[in-house]
């Protein structure tokens, strides 16, 4: 089986070296494109036995399953671009949330289906989020969320929910980098601890709750309360953090799906246009 990436940016590559190093699918297999052919180029410099297709269309033309991991408001015209050589067999995967499981159908006369990635999967880790259309089968969901399962833990979500846990599973390393780098950089400012030393115990210390939590041996609430002994040190911090922390969150979901609508409604008039 052929797989095509048409789009070899930051998620496109991550995906593609992820498959590869989990087993799950050979350079000999891929085929890619891009619009900027040198990232392409320097892909097959690390993977020789990747093919290189010149567009989009000879990528569809040589492959059963195409990736398609664009910028959201460059979908619309690459779809419209492989539509005439989709088959009714094509499986095209999108990788982006603002376009919806069925105007994807209406885009293409194939099967369609989303999996949207998160940067943890490079580690062969970490959720990934799939949905269907109505014609995929059974043996191209058991397909999809087999290869997914190779690099990820996938799971099947309806669409109205799909901004939000794009945001938990595709965005939240973002979100949480950034706090724990604001963490680390109280500590340097407040203390004499080095960036350094800050960094190496908060990035150990990231690491070890991940895994306190996947062996099952606490979850976030009891995992508070057992750090968190009553009159304790740890218990000033989280008064800290009950007072600052706020709305933080609601305003962040508030943005980030306040983004969502404006790239759907930017998608929705250049399909229009066309």
């Amino acid at each position: 089986m052929k797989i095509g990436v048409i789009g070899t940016g930051s998620m496109g590559t991550i995906l593609l070296e992820s498959f590869i190093e989990s087993g799950a699918i050979s350079p000999h297999q891929l085929v890619v494109t891009n619009r900027n052919q040198t990232k392409a180029e320097t892909l097959k410099e690390r993977f020789p036995d990747i093919q290189i297709a010149t567009n989009a269309i000879e990528t569809v033309n040589v492959t059963d399953v195409i990736f398609l991991c664009t910028k959201p408001l460059q979908m619309p015209s690459i779809l419209e671009e492989i539509s005439s050589v989709c088959d009714p067999n094509t499986l095209i995967i999108s990788i982006t949330s603002p376009i919806a499981i069925e105007e994807l159908e209406e885009m293409v006369p194939c099967k369609v289906a989303r999996a949207i990635p998160s940067i943890l999967n490079r580690a062969l880790t970490g959720p990934s989020l799939l949905s269907f259309s109505e014609r995929c089968n059974q043996e191209d969901r058991e397909f999809v969320t087999g290869l997914l399962s190779s690099i990820s833990e996938p799971l099947e979500i309806d669409e109205n929910i799909t901004r939000v846990s794009s945001d938990i599973v595709s965005c939240g390393p973002a979100f949480f980098s950034y706090l724990m780098q604001q963490f680390i950089d109280g500590a340097v400012r407040q203390t004499e601890i080095s960036q350094e030393d800050a960094t190496t115990l908060a990035t150990n210390m990231m690491i070890g709750m991940g895994k306190l939590l996947e062996k099952g041996h606490f979850t976030l609430p009891s995992l508070q309360q057992r750090v968190c002994v009553p009159g304790g040190i740890t218990g000033e911090g989280i008064k800290v953090l009950e007072a600052e922390v706020g709305s933080m969150f609601d305003h962040l979901f508030q943005q980030t799906h306040a983004k969502y609508y404006e790239d759907k409604e930017l998608i929705s008039q250049a399909l229009t246009k066309k």
